[in-house]
This record gives C-alpha cells, structure tokens and sequence, in this order.
C-alpha cells in the first residue's frame, strides 16, 4: 500500500477503532485479500512461542456443568488461526464449535457487529439471546452481546498486561482506562473469578 510504518500503524488503528478488526477496514476499503492476509499475517506468527497451555485454565473448562451450559469459542480470526490457539492451549476438545470470521466472504462479519452475534446463535441453534452467555476481552465486544440481548456477559480485563490494540502497544490500565460492572456487564481481571460470578454453571 505503500505507507511507512507510522502510517499503518495509524491506519490499523483507524480500521480496528471503527471496526473492531483492522482487517475489515482493509478489505472494505483496499481491496485487500483477507485469505492472502490470513497466510502471510496470522499463519506466520510463532504461536508456539507466544503462547503455552495452562493447566488451570483447562481445569476451569473441566469443571463446567455441561449439562447446562455448552461452551464456543467467537473469534474474530479466521478458523484456521482459531483452532491452531486453541490446539496450542490445549483447549480444542473443550469447545464445541467455533464461530470465526470467515475470510472467504469478502463481506464477513466481526464482533461488534450484530450479524457476527447472530450467526453465533445461529451456528449454535439457540434461539433466545437470553441463554447466552458471553465472556470477551473487548469491553465493545461485550457492550454489543448485551445490546443484543445476551443474558450474561462478562468482560475480562487483565490490568498491566501489555497488549497489542489495533496496531498500537498499550498496557491495560494506563490513561485511567479501567474495567467495571455496569449495565448487566460484570468486570472481572482473572477467568477464575467466573467461579464466583456464575457459580450455577459450574459442577465443582
């Protein structure tokens, strides 16, 4: 595209704030291949490196009653990307499905997006938002389920954590950017306090 690196970071930047994805901002707009992007962008990345299964985490899906709760993972990667994290994780056979971006459509949805939400249910067969529940790292994410209906959502916020957000490092936490329960949003720094704020889904 011809951009120096300030460019595009401001440009990613732009794409992901109106977004929620760079991606779909680049594809819109320049004509971008996302399938193209998927293979030289996220199935480059050494995963292996950047991320390790973590037994408690694991142990936190085991111990959800499955006789009440059904557990997808809504992402806005493509499939591929998708199952190789949670293949990594060593989470793949905790979930059941996998609701991704699919990159083959030039038009694909994203999370905010209310037909990302709603190809979810569909993928899933559930029919009432009311009996989704949902747990996102992006406090928009979250805002858009609960908009939508979604009877619990939860946003994980990890305070001090370094991350990359649409191109740009930022620590979480910094410029007064907290997390808080509001409007039927539970705030919570640690997957595990989902023991404390839904104990009804979980066996042990």
């Amino acid at each position: 595209m011809g951009l120096d690196e300030d460019e595009a970071s401001d440009l990613h930047f732009k794409y992901y704030t109106q977004y929620g994805l760079a991606l779909r901002g680049l594809t819109r707009h320049h004509e971008i291949d996302p399938l193209d992007f998927d293979r030289k962008c996220d199935g480059t990345l050494p995963l292996e490196e950047l991320i390790q299964p973590n037994p408690k985490l694991r142990k936190l899906f085991e111990d959800l009653d499955r006789t009440k709760v059904r557990v997808w993972a809504l992402t806005n990667a493509y499939k591929h990307h998708a199952n190789r994290v949670l293949t990594i994780l060593n989470l793949r056979d905790q979930i059941e499905g996998v609701v991704f971006c699919d990159y083959e459509n030039p038009n694909f949805a994203c999370k905010p997006e209310p037909e990302f939400y709603h190809n979810a249910m569909k993928q899933a067969g559930i029919s009432d938002p009311l009996k989704c529940l949902f747990v996102d790292d992006s406090k928009k994410n979250v805002v858009a389920a609960k908009e939508l209906g979604w009877g619990r959502c939860a946003h994980f916020y990890e305070a001090g954590l370094e991350a990359m957000e649409g191109g740009k490092l930022k620590t979480l936490g910094q410029n007064g950017d907290t997390a808080a329960s509001a409007n039927g949003v539970v705030a919570i720094t640690d997957l595990e306090e989902l023991r404390t704020v839904w104990p009804d889904i979980f066996s042990k």
